[in-house]
């Protein structure tokens, strides 16, 4: 069953449109919240005048940020800090949440708030770096990495390179943009909250909203079925889902609170605009002397969240001397967030365009420049890696998309009135684990659940962890996921999920399968009796002797023979002791050709093919999927994405569908998609490494090396519009 490319088990419940999403659960004695905002992006609350919206035909209550705790400051991770009686008045962005109202139908809602008149005390708001201090912070990522990497000495570096590559990249402010947006339904029973959410990790939310409330962490259960797409957007705790709860315990009445797509712009996370300045030093040779990444990005008045435009730049090539520093400006935004490949993405849209510009001025193909340069240990710890195929993706990628016959001079290529052009970029992301639990219930009728507190964010994660338990148990396999109730699971995100756990999935399936066998081989009634574990196999619900099929019982036989309606097992999944004694990354290589409309400027990406080192694939159409969406992703951020702020108002300007662009399928071709066959020994026992995340890394970069080898015209600002090359 493992690796097998099977379809989605969750597919036809998702194409009827019987699976249920958190918006659509049925709820008896339902209400509906809608949440009002700031129409400012700085100043002070005078008044919230709710007079005329609390007589309004269906209204139940209304409530404000006078009654709730903080719904700017909530803190990401750690205790939330104490609660001051002093309520902060404060306007910080355009869209701060300031309260809801609850009402008996959607539309009465909504008819309310329009009817609610906030007094403000008006300022100017700062939405540029132009009026701002930069600062150097602390740490990155809520204390998860440093704020300055230094290796080496770079000014000695200086005076052994020939040549030196020094640019500034930048990328705007982007939106996640998933189909469904975020929601919650909020129903008390005596002091247990139950949530219906759109998260990422249903365990991080119940944790965050009992510590946020003061209750008790096991008084809440959250719940999250389905997933309608998320990106990092529905990965920390939001204002909305605080409201709702709290809204919910006041009225005594389940609510119900969907954003629109406009509240998806400035409540749910972004990912920040950046400024990188990238140098790199080298030999004539080719050999990288020096590089030195610094990164630029904005965070919100309240918070320190940096973009981490340098983590793979620390790790992606054999270079002695290296320096990443991050910087950070505060603006009138809502703080910044996790976007799909957080750092990488940015980071390596900067580090590869910067490569490509060096193998330009070194006269070197640029995948033997990063052949040259190939950290055969991870350079910065010096640590081996636990697998790295990553010079197998360059061949392999290579030989399918004909590198060996580009022309390497820029417009050298054409196709009538479009100048064709080839890129190349490399990808890389880390493989990070957590522990998981995971309970397999083996029924007497046959029925198989297993079961762990993960999430499925459309990504295929019902179908490879039932896949992971058919393969070990020998029979049809329901896998169970999205509930507090179920046995702890980490977050859907970093790529940390089949890593995780589908360890302890194949963990806590071994130890069913051997319980079962174990109960057969004592039983006097079974023709497996007195034989030896370690001889008997499993297939189609049936126990039985590798070299005599004939000797053989049945999960069903066996259960029932014992008097047992069901056995349980629970398993933990565990690091490797060996874990932290190697590097841990997936890695892989994107090739594009391009073609760009000489008259217009217009960029159509015609060819692209991806080739992967991601450990052990356990389903190949999955898998293919995931690449294809990522890529996708990264044409989007080389050609389409951007996020306007309105410098004067600090307002995002076209918060919708129809101003964000991002790719539709004319955008699009045909994708050839290859994966290194791999086993990692060292990541966990099945040999997986990350996926989710990797394929969006590099193809910025990819599409922007294509365009100059095109058109001789770097461009190095996303996204790369008609009016940049015309």
């Amino acid at each position: 069953m493992i690796g097998k490319p099977l379809d989605h088990v969750d597919g036809r419940l998702k194409v009827t449109g019987e699976a249920p999403y958190t918006a659509d659960v049925p709820i008896e004695n339902l209400t509906y919240g809608v949440i009002f905002q700031s129409a400012i992006a700085s100043g002070k609350i005078i008044q919230i005048d709710t007079t005329a919206a609390a007589v309004a035909p269906g209204v139940i209550d209304i409530i404000t940020y006078q009654q709730t705790p903080s719904l700017v400051k909530i803190p990401f991770f750690g205790p939330p800090q104490p609660q001051s009686t002093e309520k902060d008045h404060n306007i910080y962005y355009d869209g701060q949440h300031l309260g809801i109202v609850i009402a008996q139908t959607l539309e009465e809602a909504q008819t309310a708030a329009y009817q609610i008149k906030i007094i403000y005390e008006e300022t100017i708001p700062t939405a540029t770096t132009a009026h701002t201090e930069i600062f150097e912070p602390e740490s990155v990522f809520f204390g998860m990495m440093p704020a300055k990497i230094t290796r080496g000495n770079l000014e000695s570096a200086k005076a052994q390179a020939d040549v030196v590559v020094a640019q500034v990249y930048t990328t705007p402010m982007e939106h996640h943009n998933p189909l469904e947006p975020s929601a919650t339904i909020a129903m008390w029973e005596g002091d247990n909250l139950t949530l219906y959410e759109t998260t990422q990790g249903v365990s991080a939310t119940q944790g965050r909203i009992a510590s946020v409330l003061n209750i008790p962490q096991e008084n809440v259960r959250v719940i999250s079925k389905y997933l309608g797409g998320a990106f990092g957007c529905k990965a920390l705790l939001r204002s909305h889902t605080i409201l709702a709860a709290i809204a919910a315990r006041q009225v005594k009445r389940p609510v119900k609170v969907v954003l629109t797509r406009s509240q998806m712009y400035t409540a749910c996370g972004h990912r920040s605009e950046t400024q990188q300045q990238l140098t790199l030093g080298a030999t004539k040779e080719g050999k990288l002397t020096l590089i030195n990444h610094i990164g630029t990005s904005l965070t919100s008045l309240f918070d320190d969240f940096v973009e981490p435009v340098g983590a793979a730049t620390t790790i992606m090539y054999a270079c002695p001397n290296l320096e990443i520093k991050y910087r950070l400006a505060r603006i009138n935004t809502a703080t910044p967030t996790f976007m799909r490949g957080p750092g990488e993405a940015t980071g390596m849209f900067a580090l590869e365009s910067a490569m490509d510009e060096l193998a330009y001025t070194l006269n070197i193909d640029p995948i033997e420049l990063r052949l040259i340069n190939h950290a055969d240990i991870e350079p910065h710890k010096g640590l081996p890696w636990s697998t790295k195929s990553l010079k197998e993706c360059y061949q392999k990628g290579a030989e399918i998309f004909g590198w060996l016959q580009r022309n390497p001079v820029p417009r050298s290529m054409r196709d009538h009135h479009f100048l064709i052009g080839w890129g190349m970029a490399s990808a890389t992301f880390p493989t990070n684990i957590q522990t998981a639990s995971v309970k397999v219930k083996i029924f007497a009728t046959g029925e198989v659940k297993v079961q762990s507190g993960t999430q499925d964010i459309g990504t295929g994660t019902y179908t490879v962890m039932t896949q992971v338990a058919a393969e070990v148990l020998g029979l049809p396999v329901q896998f169970e996921l999205g509930d507090t109730n179920l046995p702890k699971a980490p977050i859907t995100g970093n790529s940390i999920t089949v890593a995780s756990v589908s360890p302890a999935v194949h963990k806590a399936a071994i130890a069913a399968r051997d319980k079962i066998i174990k109960m057969a081989i004592a039983d006097p009634n079974s023709l497996l009796y007195g034989l030896q574990a370690e001889d008997i196999t499993v297939e189609s619900g049936q126990i039985f002797l590798k070299q005599d099929p004939s000797k053989r019982d049945s999960y069903t036989d066996i259960l029932c023979r014992h008097g047992l309606e069901s056995l349980e097992v629970t398993e933990e999944s565990s690091l490797n002791p060996e874990n932290k004694q190697y590097a841990k990354h997936s890695f892989g290589a994107i090739f594009v050709e391009v073609a760009v409309d000489e008259l217009l400027g217009e960029i159509k990406v015609r060819r692209c093919v991806g080739v992967y080192d991601a450990g052990r694939i356990l389903n190949f159409k999955t898998a293919r999927s995931q690449v294809i969406g990522g890529i996708t992703w990264g044409i989007g951020m080389a050609l389409m994405e951007k996020t306007v702020m309105d410098a004067n108002q600090g307002r995002i300007v076209g918060a919708n569908l129809s101003d964000y662009l991002i790719p539709v399928h004319a955008d699009i071709p045909n994708m050839e998609v290859q994966f290194i066959e791999e086993h990692d020994p060292y990541v966990n026992a099945l040999g997986t490494k990350s996926l989710g995340e990797l394929p969006i890394v590099g193809v910025a970069a990819a599409i922007s090396n294509a365009v100059y080898h095109a058109t001789g015209k770097r461009i190095r600002d996303l996204p790369i519009t008609p009016d940049k090359l015309l």
